[in-house]
């Protein structure tokens, strides 16, 4: 159950943090917001690890079997450039609604194919029907009298 509370959770943070860094990127530009989001996210996570024990250490990096891992971070500055981009042309429902039926497809063709060392797991017909849906939900909430 604690899953499903800190999904929505997380859920709820993205779009909040997208209208957010759409409404800096207003009063800026959108590399000035993405640089700051980045920065202050890194700031966050520092004080967190010093917080909260210090789990683990930076050197641990340098260990990690399969570096192309590492680009978590660099993803993360185009996920925010791109979250900037569609909500400031789309606005905050119809861009999440998209992000959020494109973070399950890619996901579900993830596990699907078992990619990045995740665990391959077998095709469902219940799950392509449930991303028709959603689909179909993007057009129903785009449709326009």
């Amino acid at each position: 159950m604690i899953g499903w509370i800190v999904a929505l959770i997380s859920g709820a943070l993205m779009s909040i943090q997208g209208v957010f860094n759409t409404g800096v990127t207003k009063q800026t530009s959108v590399w000035v917001a993405s640089s700051f989001v980045q920065f202050s996210a890194l700031i966050v996570c520092l004080a967190a690890y010093f917080i909260t024990g210090r789990e683990g250490n930076f050197g641990q990096l340098i260990r990690i079997q399969d570096k192309y891992m590492l680009l978590g971070g660099a993803i993360g500055a185009f996920i925010t450039f791109t979250v900037i981009q569609s909500i400031g042309s789309l606005g905050p429902a119809k861009a999440t609604i998209l992000i959020v039926t494109a973070q399950l497809v890619a996901s579900y063709v993830i596990e699907l194919f078992g990619i990045f060392g995740t665990e391959k797991v077998p095709f469902e017909w219940r799950k392509l029907i449930g991303l028709a849906l959603m689909i179909g939900g993007i057009i129903t909430f785009k449709w326009e009298k």
